[in-house]
């Protein structure tokens, strides 16, 4: 089986992350929405099951997938979304079904290019407003002030893709090619009328970026009001990763070099 049911695989720091996110306040999920995911040693990844909520997440909200098996599932162009339900499988317990996240794919996705510990998927409502808007692709593209870059660095935009298939696939496309250009996954990706992925090796770093992105959504709306944004230029912006304390920082923050 792909998945399977694994409570005892499943980390603090996983639960933590999730049920922080989770958070009423914080106002990136409402009900099932939103995932994550850990990376563990063997070639598995352990994610949010479909249709449980992230903040009140337990170790059975969880089960492990194997990766592999996945990204043959996203690499066929003729896989069919009732193929991906059997993958995401995990049987049953108590007589209730229990399947991995219709969003699993975007874990995988990540995991094809870089061993990212941590995957965290949400749907924050100032974020989702820009990528429901006719800015939606454009937003993201150049920072608004520096902290910012540091958190986020070189953002990704995808268009919305029907979560399941189509959207993985999508994903996977997509994410290559900005890995090809710039030699590196981004740590926030930002889907289309959807929502976010937050990447990071640590769940500290995967928490601080899905924050920014949310105070960054936050001053790009208040910029639109108050008569629109002036970003910061890619010639403004270009030598701050040749900064070792701008590094350091960045490092410091999300737990990643990049």
């Amino acid at each position: 089986m792909t998945a399977r049911i694994a409570p005892d695989l499943v980390s603090a720091d996983l639960l933590g992350l999730t049920t922080r996110l989770g958070l009423p306040e914080r106002d990136l999920v409402i009900l099932a929405e939103g995932n994550t995911s850990e990376l563990i040693a063997d070639g598995t990844i352990i994610v949010k099951t479909s249709g449980s909520s992230m903040q009140n997440a337990t170790a059975a909200n969880f089960v492990s997938v194997e990766i592999e098996p996945l990204l043959e599932v996203l690499r066929d162009p003729n896989a069919s979304q009732d193929r991906l339900t059997a993958e995401l499988d995990a049987g049953e317990i108590d007589g209730q079904r229990v399947r991995a996240s219709i969003e699993t794919l975007i874990h995988v996705a990540v995991r094809a290019y870089a061993p990212a510990r941590y995957v965290a998927h949400t749907h924050p409502t100032a974020v989702v407003s820009l990528l429901a808007s006719v800015h939606a692709e454009t937003s993201f593209v150049d920072a608004v002030y520096s902290d910012e870059l540091m958190v986020l660095g070189r953002s990704l935009y995808i268009p919305y893709a029907q979560p399941g298939i189509e959207l993985g696939q999508l994903f996977l496309s997509r994410l290559g090619e900005h890995v090809e250009q710039y030699g590196e996954v981004p740590s926030l990706i930002l889907l289309g009328n959807h929502g976010i992925v937050a990447i990071a090796d640590t769940a500290e770093g995967a928490e601080a970026i899905s924050l920014m992105a949310v105070k960054s959504a936050r001053v790009r709306l208040g910029a639109l009001q108050a008569g629109g944004i002036a970003s910061l230029s890619a010639e403004v912006t270009a030598h701050y990763f040749d900064r070792p304390d701008f590094r350091e920082r960045r490092a410091a923050l999300t737990g990643t070099t990049k």
